[in-house]
C-alpha cells in the first residue's frame, strides 16, 4: 500500500505514478459528499465515484488500471470530506493486487 499526498483543500489535482501509470487524479467536493476522477495516461478509467472509507474506488481490472484506490480514515471509520482533514485523518491510498480483502 503507497500513500498518495493529498491537501486539505475542496478540489485539487494530481499527477502521480502507481506502478508504472502515469495517473491524474481529480478530487473534488460536491453537497453530496467526496468524489474522484481517475484517468491513466490521460484516458479516463472512473469519473464521479464517491469516496467512502476503506471502499475500493476502482473496483473492475477490466477498467485497465492496475490497482485501486480507496481513503481510510485514521480516527475512526467516516467518509471523506474536505475541511476533515484530507492528507491527514483522510488518507488516499493505492492499493496492489496484494493488498486487497479478498484478492481476486
Amino acid at each position: 500500500m503507497q500513500i498518495i499526498p493529498i491537501n486539505d483543500n475542496p478540489s485539487q489535482v494530481l499527477s502521480v505514478q502507481l506502478n508504472n501509470q502515469d495517473c491524474t487524479v481529480n478530487i473534488y467536493q460536491k453537497s453530496t459528499g467526496l468524489y474522484l476522477d481517475l484517468s491513466v495516461s490521460g484516458t479516463l478509467i472512473i469519473g464521479g465515484v464517491l469516496c467512502q472509507n476503506l471502499n475500493r474506488i476502482v473496483r473492475d481490472a477490466y477498467l485497465g488500471f492496475i490497482g485501486d484506490l480507496m481513503f481510510q480514515d485514521m480516527q475512526g471509520a467516516s467518509d471523506p470530506y474536505y475541511s476533515g482533514g484530507l492528507g491527514s485523518r483522510f488518507l488516499l491510498c493505492y492499493l496492489e493486487q496484494s493488498d486487497f480483502w479478498g484478492a481476486e
